[in-house]
């Protein structure tokens, strides 16, 4: 997404913007044995004019200190996708969008004979998908978007689509879209797509299943793939995290393979993150929170029995009631060469850029720090 202007975060501002950041680690309380690590953001984006709500990041594949962070300013008139680089200085936007919640990016879709990185969100407001092409050179974006309806035959909430990830499946490279809504019905509240190119530079879907149990109370907005491992996860807010397989003809498919991060939340189970190490990494999770939210970090590994518990470390951060996030561990120039957790901070309208490292100083010595 993309965005326009500086922020302006009063006293705090400058120690942001200047790349000053520090660490804090304490006793865990409610989570057991699993530390606080209190962080500073590294940096902050510009504002967008409204309403916030999920980033994703675009990694530059020559140079990486030229990646973007792109986010949606959910608006339900004049909502938009506004995309900066790693200075939080906005570099595009696209605006007018009807109620844009998530966004995500995927690498290598088959777009005009070649091979083209996309971002995709949810329009909430027309029941549709938006598609964007990449230019690998230079990141500028292009609204691809062709026949893209999602939910065809439902009406009011069940018809809106909110959370999206992307998962492109190793064995073919087909690109498909998991999406959650406003409502829905447990054991099929999520729809997967399959996009495809419709021939003339633009980009349809097409429903391949809807799955997704669901615990009765709140909504699912925030969905997760992790493509290295074949995973989708997703935030039942009210219930815990759910994980399934992500590819639509794996066996079983359809069937939960576990519920987790059920205990210690203050608020509700939103936006999911994957940090990747070669040996494992880190799920994360953001226990949403009115001036303080909190980012909880599982064992990206789950085992034979796919279980991710316990918790290895709780993040605070002092971002304000947090939707969405994303994480990088791939190096992203000099400035982040450990890679950044980016958060949705919803009271200064913007979203906030953490350095690694200083979540690193905290997390326990056996943890593996090799990609």
């Amino acid at each position: 997404m993309e965005k326009t202007r500086l922020i302006a975060l009063g006293t705090l501002a400058g120690l942001l913007l200047s790349g000053c950041s520090s660490t804090h680690v304490a006793s865990a309380g409610a989570t057991g044995q699993a530390p606080v690590i209190r962080v500073q953001p590294a940096l902050a984006t510009e504002p967008v004019p409204n309403d916030p709500d999920d980033p994703a990041v675009w990694i530059h594949p020559q140079d990486p200190a030229r990646s973007l962070i792109l986010g949606t300013d959910k608006d339900n008139a004049n909502g938009g996708l506004f995309v900066y680089g790693l200075d939080g200085k906005l570099a595009q936007s696209f605006t007018g969008i009807l109620r844009p919640n998530n966004v995500d990016v995927e690498y290598g879709f088959r777009l005009g004979g070649r091979e083209t990185d996309i971002a995709v969100l949810t329009e909430r407001g027309k029941q549709r998908l938006r598609v964007f092409a990449i230019d690998r050179q230079t990141g500028r974006m292009t609204d691809v978007t062709g026949s893209t309806t999602v939910f065809e035959g439902e009406s009011g909430e069940k018809a809106a689509p909110m959370g999206i990830a992307l998962y492109r499946r190793p064995s073919d490279g087909a690109v498909f879209a998991i999406v959650s809504r406003k409502n829905g019905d447990s054991g099929s509240y999520l729809g997967q797509y399959l996009l495809t190119d419709d021939g003339s530079g633009r980009v349809d879907c097409r429903e391949v299943r809807r799955f997704g149990e669901f615990g009765g109370t709140g909504e699912i907005e925030s969905v997760l793939v992790d493509d290295e491992a074949g995973f989708v996860y997703y935030s039942d807010e009210e219930f815990g995290i759910r994980k399934y397989h992500a590819d639509p003809d794996a066996p079983a498919a359809d069937r939960q393979l576990v519920i987790f991060g059920g205990e210690g939340y203050q608020g509700d189970r939103e936006g999911l993150a994957i940090y990747a190490l070669n040996s494992g990494g880190y799920l994360i999770s953001t226990d949403q929170i009115k001036n303080g939210s909190r980012y909880y970090l599982y064992p990206r590994d789950g085992g034979p029995a796919h279980r991710h518990e316990p918790a290895i470390a709780v993040v605070e951060g002092g971002a304000d009631d947090t939707d969405g996030i994303e994480a990088v561990s791939k190096p992203l120039g000099e400035r982040f060469p450990e890679g950044i957790l980016v958060v949705m901070n919803s009271k200064d309208r913007n979203f906030l850029i953490f350095d690694w490292r200083d979540i690193l100083k905290g997390l326990p010595r056996e943890e593996p720090a090799a990609r």
